[in-house]
């Protein structure tokens, strides 16, 4: 005689689909991040906006009574600040012709050509794992170079430009190489020494610019010459817009990074020392000079911002203050582009649109510039903290595994005999 009995079945782990695991890469990784956090500093902005406007902190005084009437200023004032933002840096219906319409963007684009050249150069020391700090004595020893042959040589139209866009290009990537060369050779850390490189740059060429090698004839003013119009980059869209072939350049230039970091055997190598200077070491690869060639093509890449400046807006003459932040503000650009190309590319016509329609939102809205600062810092906070985004928005983490789900398979049969006497 036999009896059949049913025994409870142990719970078989199922592996996530290709589509959630596809779900969770997209919501959590870095690409959604950098734009949450632009919402979210977009989100403190509009606060910061709503407690410094006047006609808000009226209406606060009276909440209780008629708290609609705070509500409908609080709207008004976030609203037009950021329609005011978007007007001056993207597209303006209200203007009568196209052209004056699309002007705004065209802002954007030319504030944007030097924070995406230096933003290339600081993303890919970040790329080697090194910190260049930088970017404005590069930025300013590149410009040096770049004026002095503009307003020195006298050369035919088109190799005039060439050669002056090629001395910026050669001393920004000299004096960011001082920095690679120090620490390869002494170890030495490139944050101290491209700081203090930037005070060396700045009074260098604060000083030549009070000397016949830099300063106007006839001048008691620390400015150049103007640039001869052989040398200034022409515009790319007519004289009523700013923007000019240095656009052109930063295109180029990220074409460039992005080949060299992906397609070469150099990039390569940029790449494996960045992750593990050790393991890469060990691989045969020569991290010394890594640092070296890294620094110097990031210092090139600097001072093509440089170079922009001085041969586009600056063409009728520099000064040691050319540089305005844009080598600090090129750090802030590449963490948002997460260090990758066409991300930095991004990032700075972002940044560009913030600085253009900032003057906006100041002249028509009465908001003072500093809030766009402060939300680029805030940009800059939130993307430094991916877990505090995650949490905030309640995003998965890419890098932790997915729990399997449970799935149950049916019970399966058991014979048991049973004898019976």
């Amino acid at each position: 005689m036999s009896d059949t009995t049913l025994t409870k079945p142990a719970p078989v782990a199922e592996p996530p689909s290709r589509w959630r695991r596809t779900l969770t890469e997209i919501t959590g990784g870095s690409v959604m991040i950098s734009i949450l956090a632009v919402v979210l500093a977009m989100i403190a902005g509009g606060i910061l906006i709503a407690l410094t406007d006047e006609n808000v902190q009226a209406a606060a005084g009276y909440f209780f009574a008629r708290p609609a009437d705070t509500l409908a200023e609080i709207w008004k004032a976030v609203s037009g600040a950021y329609v005011a933002l978007f007007q001056g840096s993207v597209f303006n219906p209200n203007r009568p012709e196209f052209a004056a319409q699309i002007k705004p963007f065209t802002e954007t684009l030319a504030f944007a050509t030097p924070l995406i050249a230096a933003g290339l150069g600081v993303g890919l020391a970040f790329r080697v794992g090194m910190f260049n700090i930088g970017g404005r004595g590069q930025m300013l020893i590149a410009a040096a170079c770049a004026g002095w042959v503009g307003f020195t040589l006298d050369l035919p139209w088109g190799l005039h430009m060439v050669l002056a866009v090629l001395a910026g290009l050669i001393g920004g990537g000299i004096w960011g190489g001082l920095a690679g060369l120090l620490k390869a050779r002494t170890g030495a850390h490139e944050v101290i020494v491209t700081i203090m490189l930037n005070y060396v740059a700045f009074y260098l060429v604060s000083y030549l610019l009070r000397t016949p090698l830099l300063q106007a004839p006839g001048s008691n003013n620390p400015k150049s010459p103007p640039i001869m119009d052989t040398a200034v980059f022409p515009d790319l869209l007519g004289p009523q817009f700013n923007l000019n072939f240095g656009f052109i350049l930063v295109i180029a230039a990220t074409v460039f990074v992005w080949w060299l970091l992906s397609r070469s055997s150099l990039g390569f190598k940029f790449r494996a020392v960045g992750l593990n200077p050790n393991a890469a070491r060990v691989a045969g690869i020569d991290v010394k000079n890594m640092y070296v060639y890294a620094m110097l093509i990031s210092g090139a890449l600097v001072g093509l911002a440089g170079v922009s400046q001085v041969l586009g807006p600056l063409s009728s003459g520099f000064s040691s203050g050319l540089d305005a932040g844009i080598g600090f503000d090129a750090i802030t650009v590449a963490l948002l582009g997460r260090s990758k190309p066409w991300g930095i590319f991004v990032a700075g016509i972002l940044f560009g649109a913030f600085k253009a329609g900032g003057f906006a939102m100041q002249a028509s809205q009465g908001i003072p510039i500093d809030i766009v600062l402060v939300v680029q810092s805030l940009i800059v906070l939130f993307i430094a903290a991916p877990p505090l985004i995650r949490t905030v928005f309640r995003l998965p983490d890419p890098s932790k595994p997915t729990k399997p789900k449970a799935r149950k398979t049916p019970a399966a049969p058991t014979q048991k005999a049973v004898i019976a006497k």
